[in-house]
């Protein structure tokens, strides 16, 4: 665990699988002892390359399929990808996701993009330390969760144009946003990760959304990590 908590001082990429907690109530307290980290402000300087982070399983194997998209602003053009594959060390428990794929996810980035956009949670997390938080911490890169479906909390449902949205309230707490990317697609759950405001990380999943629901660095990790693991 030791060697864990320095990792939020920006070397977590390099933590090997065996430093991470095995069991979940060591997970819990990880979460415990990393939350304090996130920061929900605003980091300075321009975003002009953005990274989606993806992972995916194969339980015959054992093994978590991550993949890195890096894509350019404005024009969304792909300029690097980066596959990892790690043994998937921690069951399923909801609410502990980061531990299966954290490990994965780190060790895919292996560039320092402006800003990471994380297929999971951000703040909208029960214990306020999803999997966005957790990797923006460890990196320490500004990142955002993008997540398909909810994990907690409750929400109007948004106007049907792109860049409609709700407030994703948990016991009166803003902890996201529900955004419309898309006219008259399934919304997307928008979360801080690490230092960014949850204005920001709404304005910017929807500068690199095109002509697809997920925001493009997303859907290019997504297709990555699939077809890394279907092999």
């Amino acid at each position: 665990m030791r060697r864990l908590v320095a990792g939020a001082r920006g070397r977590g990429a390099a933590l090997p699988a065996c430093d991470w907690p095995r069991t979940p109530a060591e997970a819990r307290a990880a979460q415990e002892a990393l939350r304090g980290r996130v920061s929900a402000r605003d980091s300075p300087g321009p975003v002009l390359r953005v990274a989606g982070l993806d992972a995916h399983y194969a339980p015959k194997s054992g093994l978590t399929f991550a993949a890195a998209a890096l894509v350019r602003l404005p024009d969304l053009v792909l300029e690097r990808s980066a596959l990892a594959c790690r043994p998937t060390g921690f069951p399923y428990v909801p609410g502990l996701l980061s531990f299966r794929e954290a490990p994965a996810l780190l060790a895919a980035l292996g560039v320092r993009p402006d800003l990471l956009l994380i297929d999971g949670q951000g703040l909208a997390h029960p214990r306020r330390f999803g999997l966005a938080c957790h990797v923006g911490v460890l990196a320490g890169i500004p990142a955002i969760g993008v997540a398909k479906s909810r994990l907690v909390g409750s929400f109007a449902e948004p106007g049907p144009e792109r860049g409609a949205r709700s407030a994703l309230l948990d016991r009166g707490e803003v902890i996201g946003a529900v955004l419309r990317t898309r006219p008259g697609v399934r919304p997307l759950f928008v979360s801080v990760g690490h230092r960014v405001s949850l204005e920001s990380a709404v304005r910017l999943v929807l500068a690199v959304t095109g002509r697809y629901r997920l925001p493009e660095p997303c859907r290019l990790a997504d297709r990555l990590s699939r077809a890394h693991g279907a092999h």
